[in-house]
């Protein structure tokens, strides 16, 4: 997904269907990877979005 936030979103549904606590938000980014995390950040300055998370 382009959208990390849509993933996240998908992610939590399927976690209440199982009655499954999910892990919030900032440790589902930071469990990305390299990649994955550049795109977000590529993404979010597209839509002129304030958050990025830095790549370790």
């Amino acid at each position: 997904m382009a959208d990390y936030r849509e993933g996240y979103e998908f992610y939590r549904q399927v976690c209440e269907t199982h009655d499954l606590e999910p892990i919030n938000f900032h440790y589902y980014i930071l469990n990305l990877s390299h990649e994955q995390l550049n795109a977000y950040n590529e993404r979010a300055k597209s839509l002129g979005g304030p958050i990025e998370y830095e790549v370790s």
